[in-house]
């Protein structure tokens, strides 16, 4: 079969033949693929960057989960088994764990959807405990997740969303998925912090959702960090998710002793157990109902299976996630 193959972690796969899964273990099932997405977990496990590294034996298939068919005709997301991952025409999975598909969402949305979205979901629902009424302020709105993350926040109850991000064209559209204020990341250092402290003074912020991390996540901290012996505290949770921006920052003592900041992180392996199934038993399905009703959009960006390398080379561009189609 045809498949995006790497033979080491390192390489960017490549478009090529590969023996098709045949070997099936009680609850697993092949699936004929319909599409998968190229994330940036994908890209970080591949290129040996990310802490979990599910490819033990090579040469293998990339593409952590997206959607398929069972030889019944039912179309259902599901997770790859490794090493046959879903950017191929054919993939091994867990049939005891796959999700049917609402008629009315087509393949390249529900293969974009459920990454995004469950990461916006455990980062407000779960990790921030977000309540009616509250302020979430999204740093990186304007990127795939970020962009989920507003849609979901304003479902969710927000009193109030803030988005900031780079790109001043995406920007510009965030109040029509949901966003009620808007800060651009352009520009100095001084104006920056003066766009988010006017926010920040209008409307404290509960909840933070941080998908870039690197120096903007120190331009915001700086603004949080209080200036007042006196001053009334206020509670934020501080949620990091990416680090488009850089890894690391510099986190003054200040930042941690001049206000009630709580600082936490979402990502693989920071998750329960219990958390986990619950979202994919019962919040991912959900969440494709929204998709189904029109109340969760995402943008993407459609590319060839033969077309693996180039775009694997490329990012999302403009908030659009790329789907891989056989």
């Amino acid at each position: 079969m045809k498949a995006a193959i790497i033979h080491a972690y390192g390489e960017i796969p490549q478009y090529g033949d590969i023996k098709q899964p045949q070997h099936i273990k009680d609850g697993q099932a092949i699936v004929s693929v319909n599409a998968a997405s190229i994330k940036n977990l994908d890209k970080g496990i591949v290129a040996g960057k990310h802490y979990s590294r599910p490819y033990e034996n090579f040469p293998a298939v990339v593409g952590l989960d997206g959607i398929g068919t069972l030889e019944d005709g039912e179309r259902v997301y599901a997770q790859a088994i490794a090493p046959y991952g879903m950017m191929a025409e054919y993939a091994l999975i867990n049939r005891n764990t796959a999700i049917q598909i609402p008629d009315n969402v087509d393949d390249i949305t529900a293969a974009a959807l459920p990454n995004p979205a469950l990461s916006a979901w455990f980062s407000l629902a779960w990790r921030a405990a977000l309540q009616p009424g509250e302020t979430v302020f999204i740093l990186g709105a304007t990127g795939v997740t970020g962009k989920i993350a507003i849609q979901l926040a304003k479902a969710q109850g927000a009193g109030k969303i803030i988005a900031a991000g780079r790109n001043e064209a995406v920007l510009e559209t965030l109040k029509d998925l949901g966003a009620d204020e808007t800060v651009s990341l352009n520009g100095s250092e001084a104006d920056i912090k003066a766009r988010i402290q006017h926010q920040k003074s209008k409307h404290p912020f509960d909840v933070v959702l941080d998908y870039v991390w690197g120096h903007p996540a120190e331009l915001l901290l700086d603004v949080l960090t209080g200036h007042d012996l006196h001053a009334v505290a206020h509670r934020t949770r501080y949620v990091q998710v990416g680090e488009m921006a850089g890894p690391v920052i510099r986190l003054s003592a200040a930042a941690l002793r001049s206000n009630s900041l709580e600082l936490y992180g979402v990502g693989a392996g920071s998750v329960p157990k219990e958390v986990l199934k619950e979202a994919f038993t019962r919040t991912l399905p959900e969440l494709f109902q929204l998709a189904a009703i029109g109340k969760l959009k995402i943008d993407t960006t459609p590319v060839k299976l033969q077309d693996i390398a180039s775009a694997w080379a490329s990012a999302d561009q403009a908030g659009k996630r790329m789907v891989v189609i056989p």
